[in-house]
């Protein structure tokens, strides 16, 4: 066994320690796994197929606003329209999820045709899907 081995790495997202035989190593950078699979598995936003499929899904189903959401996406949902529109970073500091996980709940809202992204001076926010 040599010292490399041995010798703790950091995880390029999270930034934790692991044993270098613990970590995911992908184009010269170290991960943890949850890392590792967060950063794989990013739902796309501007997806129209999946859009359209959940819009009929939600509709056979008889859903309508947040009915059948997750807690978390009821609340990040809620929290874009009391404050108008907010930034990811926002959601990410407000709920202590990940950017990463930020734009996953996005998408899904989005999907859902409840929140769309937003061009303001000062960035992109995520507003209520019917905001002009």
């Amino acid at each position: 066994m040599t010292d490399e081995i041995t010798n703790p790495v950091k995880c390029h997202i999270c930034g934790c320690e692991l044993e270098k035989e613990d970590c995911i190593e992908e184009e010269g950078k170290f991960f943890c796994e949850d890392c590792f699979i967060e950063a794989h598995h990013k739902i796309q936003a501007c997806d129209p197929w999946a859009a359209y499929s959940k819009k009929l899904f939600r509709k056979e189903a008889g859903l309508e606003g947040t009915e059948g959401l997750t807690e978390l996406q009821k609340a990040i949902y809620e929290f874009i329209v009391s404050s108008g529109g907010v930034k990811k970073e926002e959601i990410a500091k407000k709920f202590q999820i990940s950017i990463l996980e930020t734009e996953n709940q996005f998408a899904l809202l989005r999907h859902c045709e409840l929140v769309k992204g937003q061009k303001r001076a000062d960035g992109v926010y995520l507003v209520p899907f019917e905001s002009k």
